[in-house]
C-alpha cells in the first residue's frame, strides 16, 4: 500500500496507549497499526501550509513569504507574553487575534524529559501534552486569554525548564516526578493578575505511548536530503515515528513536505 500527501503534524487519540493518525487529502492512516512494519518515506516536493506552492518550507509548515505574513506564524504563537488582542491591538490580523488568543488558556506542568513549564489553549488539552511525549502532566492556572498564561510562564520558568530534551524524552531516560508538589512549590511565584486563576486539588494525567523499542542514540531523519528512507516501526513517541535502526523521524518538524509513504 503507497499513500501520498502534504504532512501536518499527527492527529492523536487520548487512549491508552496514544493513537496516532496521519491524515491526508485523500488518506487516513492509523500509524498504532503500522507498528513492526517496514515503510518506505519519499520525499516528493514542498507545499506550503498556507499557499499552496511548491517553495521550500521556512518555519512551521510555511515558505518564508508566508510565515512573515499570515496571523498563524506571528511572535505571539511561540511567545504569548507578546499577545495584545485583549487590549484591541492589532498584530497581524486582530480578528484572528481575537479568536485565537481570548479563549481560555492553561499553563501546565509537563515531564517528558524533565519537568517543563508551558502554555496551551483550554482545547489543546492533552493533544498539546501527547505532542511533546510527555508521559505525565498536571495543569497550573486557567485564565481567560493568551496574555495573562504567557506572562505567567515568563515568571515560571525562572523556576522550572521550558524546553523539552527531545533526544531525553525518546531514549525514556525519564524520572518520575510528583507535578502535585512542584505545582504547590510554584504557586508562590504566579503573578498576581493571574493568582485568582490557580487550579487547586486536581490531579496528574498519565500517558502512556506505543513504543515497543525506545532509541539509545537517536539520529534525525532529513528526509529532504536522503530522499529516499526505508526502515522497521517500532515506536511514536510525541510527534515522533521511531525506527528499528534508531533513525527517528519528527512529523511536526516536516510539516508542508509531500511525502509518500509505502508499508510493506
Amino acid at each position: 500500500m503507497t499513500y501520498q500527501g502534504v504532512l501536518r503534524k499527527m492527529e492523536t487519540e487520548f487512549s491508552q496507549p496514544i493513537q496516532y493518525y496521519l491524515v491526508f487529502e485523500n488518506d487516513f492512516l492509523n500509524i498504532n497499526q503500522l507498528l513492526n512494519k517496514t515503510m518506505t518515506i519519499e520525499f516528493v516536493k514542498y507545499q506550503c501550509l498556507n499557499c499552496g506552492l511548491n517553495r521550500p518550507i521556512y518555519r512551521q509548515g510555511f515558505d518564508k513569504q508566508c510565515f512573515y505574513e499570515i496571523p498563524q506564524a506571528a511572535d505571539w504563537i511561540m511567545r504569548p507574553e507578546l499577545s495584545t488582542a485583549h487590549l484591541g491591538k492589532e498584530d497581524r490580523d486582530l480578528e484572528y487575534e481575537k479568536r485565537a488568543q481570548l479563549q481560555p488558556h492553561i499553563v501546565y506542568l509537563a515531564n517528558s524529559s524533565n519537568v517543563k513549564v508551558g502554555v496551551t489553549r483550554k482545547n489543546q488539552v492533552p493533544t498539546r501534552w501527547i505532542d511533546q511525549g510527555a508521559h505525565e502532566a498536571i495543569e497550573i492556572v486557567e485564565v481567560p486569554n493568551r496574555y495573562l498564561a504567557g506572562i505567567t510562564e515568563v515568571v515560571l520558568k525562572n523556576y522550572v525548564a521550558d524546553k523539552t530534551n527531545w533526544r531525553k524524552m525518546l531514549k525514556n531516560d525519564i524520572e518520575d516526578e510528583n507535578l502535585v508538589e512542584w505545582r504547590e512549590r510554584l504557586k508562590q511565584y504566579i503573578p498576581d493578575e493571574a493568582k485568582d486563576y490557580f487550579i487547586e486539588h486536581n490531579t496528574e494525567t498519565h500517558l502512556e505511548f506505543p513504543v515497543h523499542k525506545f532509541p539509545e542514540k537517536p539520529k534525525s531523519l532529513n528526509i529532504i536530503k536522503t530522499q529516499k528512507y526505508i526502515g522497521k516501526l517500532v515506536g511514536i513517541k510525541g510527534q515522533y515515528l521511531i525506527f528499528d535502526d534508531e533513525t527517528v523521524f519528527n512529523i511536526r518538524a516536516n510539516e508542508g513536505l509531500v511525502i509518500t509513504i509505502s508499508i510493506h
